[in-house]
This record gives C-alpha cells, sequence and structure tokens, in this order.
C-alpha cells in the first residue's frame, strides 16, 4: 500500500516562503502524477499544482509564478516551493499521487488514488 507523509509546513508572515515536501513509500511512483491540494476551513479542497512523469508542471492561476511544484524519482519524493506568500494561501496542504491518464484530470481530486494526511500552512498579514 502506497502511503503518501507530507512535511515542512508551518507559521510564516506574508510575503515569507516555505517548502513543503511529500515523501512517498510502498511502490515506486515514477510513472504517476504527483499533485498538492489545499483547503481552508470551510472551503471545499482545491487543486493547486500537478507534476506528471515527465516533469512537466501545471498551476492553478491563484499560484501561478508563487509557487513551484517539483519531484525526485530516485528519492519518490515531491516538492512545493511556496514563495510571496499571501494570508489566503493559509490551508492545510495534501498531497496527492495517481496514474492520470490525461491532464486534463490533474485538477480533480477525485482522479487521484492515494493521498497524504496533510499539514497545515498558516500566513500571518
Amino acid at each position: 500500500q502506497v502511503q503518501l507523509v507530507e512535511s515542512g509546513g508551518g507559521l510564516v508572515q506574508a510575503g515569507g516562503s516555505l517548502r513543503l515536501s511529500c515523501a512517498a513509500s510502498g511502490r515506486t511512483l515514477s510513472n504517476s502524477v504527483m499533485g498538492w491540494f489545499r483547503q481552508a476551513p470551510g472551503k471545499e479542497r482545491e487543486y493547486v499544482a500537478a507534476i506528471n512523469w515527465s516533469a512537466v508542471t501545471y498551476y492553478a492561476d491563484s499560484v501561478k509564478g508563487r509557487f513551484t511544484i517539483s519531484r525526485d524519482k530516485v528519492q519518490n519524493t515531491e516538492y512545493l516551493q511556496m514563495n510571496s506568500l499571501k494570508p489566503e494561501d493559509t490551508a492545510v496542504y495534501y498531497c496527492a499521487a495517481g496514474f492520470l491518464e490525461s491532464s486534463s484530470w490533474y485538477r480533480s481530486a477525485e482522479k487521484y488514488d492515494y493521498w497524504g494526511q496533510g499539514t497545515q500552512v498558516t500566513v500571518s498579514s
């Protein structure tokens, strides 16, 4: 069974940076799509970014130019570098992985097979 474990969340001031990590175990995910989603209190889970097996990256408009997704296939780990953080970025961040056949699916949480437990990111104003 695949396990995803996030780390790197915390409290940061607006304008600051954080780097989230997601370590996978149980099977290699080198041929998978890996993504990040987030959920703020009282809101639905929303797509943040995704990276496919060829390291092509995709971003939500709200984070484009500020966040960078990457992966290390050898370490079976993905990362989310978050810069210029805003209070509206405050949420629980989840990593996800799956074997999605179409890039049009990358924004859809239900298409991912595996999820981490989440890590809290809080941005103060």
